[in-house]
């Protein structure tokens, strides 16, 4: 019996990656998406400058010597957007990571077990999910003070409860399963049915709201990072939006400045969107034939 339910567990993930790869937005999402990371994760040896050194005339146009041009101290920007990519893709992953962990640990448990613990758990999670998002986020990161940790904390905080509810749907549908019967009826502890029996039968749902939540987080860090609420110094593409702002790039004509970081936001939210959805429609037998 655990043989025939392994096989099967293996053969629906072949035709989930089967139906993944036949969406090409997916696969384009995914090319672009490892530039970025390669391009951040490289940067010390792809970068053409050092990203804190002055190597042209403050607000330099474009030209041969800089792609981008420079910003309002003569850094190069197309260096210090190399660098920034770093941080700004390390707090999506961070701030995503988390609330992944959170909200699948919360809607395991309460699917799960039901009960007291379901309720208790879901009327915490109605009051995350009724309170204003963004202005919550702005005064708990004006609260704590400009940091990475600060966005990480602040955005995983409110991020949870709607993949909560969403693995705990889940998890109540296949509670009763016959499967899940048979392992409590031999004796399985609860610990070894969640982690053996349970969590593999929602992994598609985890995966596809993690992708989601990275977009997401890159533009909460960038968004935050724009009205002064990022870490100075350690530069994302939102807190060079937030420089490029305050030093007047808009009035100066410096439009490389501006465009860059935020070209690259949109990029990788877009493309970061391609593969979330394609994720969701391979998890859904009537979006795959479409």
């Amino acid at each position: 019996m655990p043989s025939r339910r392994s096989d099967r567990v293996r053969e629906r993930r072949r035709r989930y990656l089967r139906r993944f790869a036949r969406r090409r937005t997916a696969l384009l999402g995914l090319a672009v998406v490892g530039v970025f990371v390669v391009a951040s994760v490289f940067a010390p040896y792809l970068a053409p400058y050092d990203a804190a050194s002055r190597v042209g005339e403050p607000f330099g146009s474009p030209s041969w010597e800089h792609w981008l041009g420079t910003n309002d101290i003569g850094v190069d920007v197309l260096s210090e957007l190399m660098f920034a990519g770093r941080i700004s893709m390390m707090v999506g992953f961070l701030a995503a990571g988390a609330i992944i962990v959170l909200g699948t640990a919360v809607g395991l448990v309460s699917g799960y077990f039901g009960g007291a613990i379901d309720e208790a758990l879901m009327r915490v999670t109605d009051i995350v999910l009724m309170l204003p998002r963004l202005p919550l986020m702005i005064v708990m990161a004006a609260y704590l003070g400009p940091g990475i940790w600060t966005i990480v904390v602040v955005y995983s905080s409110v991020g949870w409860a709607s993949v909560a509810r969403q693995i705990r749907s889940q998890v109540l549908s296949i509670r009763k399963a016959s499967f899940i019967e048979a392992s409590r009826g031999i004796g399985t502890g609860h610990a070894r049915m969640l982690r053996e029996h349970v969590l593999p039968n929602v992994l598609g749902i985890v995966v596809a709201n993690g992708v989601m939540e990275l977009m997401f987080a890159v533009l909460a860090e960038a968004g935050l990072s724009f009205l002064g609420l990022g870490d100075p110094a350690n530069k994302s593409w939102g807190v060079m939006l937030y420089f490029a702002q305050i030093q007047g790039a808009f009035l100066r004509g410096a439009w490389w400045w501006i465009l860059s970081p935020g070209l690259c936001i949109a990029l990788l939210s877009c493309s970061v969107a391609f593969i979330g959805t394609a994720i969701n429609d391979s998890l859904s037998p009537a979006r795959a034939g479409r």
